[in-house]
């Protein structure tokens, strides 16, 4: 089954104009602290379980509780994405 792109994916790539104020605002919003913070905390979890950077396809999840378990990448990646 071939991949469909978005409605945003398909709004960019027209949009070339609109593509370069969202990646200006990407990148101020990952300079901030707290961003930054996360990033630093998520890859300290990540090589502590040994699965940074070895192709284990294998991310840190958070529960509501606060505690973190491993997780495919891609299922993490995917949840809480607006559905239609």
């Amino acid at each position: 089954m071939a991949h469909q792109s978005g409605s945003s994916t398909a709004h960019y790539a027209g949009n070339r104009k609109s593509l370069n104020i969202k990646r200006a605002y990407q990148r101020k919003y990952n300079k901030k602290k707290k961003e930054v913070n996360r990033r630093v905390e998520l890859k300290r979890i990540n090589r502590q379980k040994g699965t940074y950077g070895n192709g284990d396809g294998k991310d840190v999840s958070h529960k509501k509780d606060g505690t973190v378990f491993m997780e495919k990448a891609s299922k993490n990646r995917a949840r809480n994405r607006s559905r239609k």
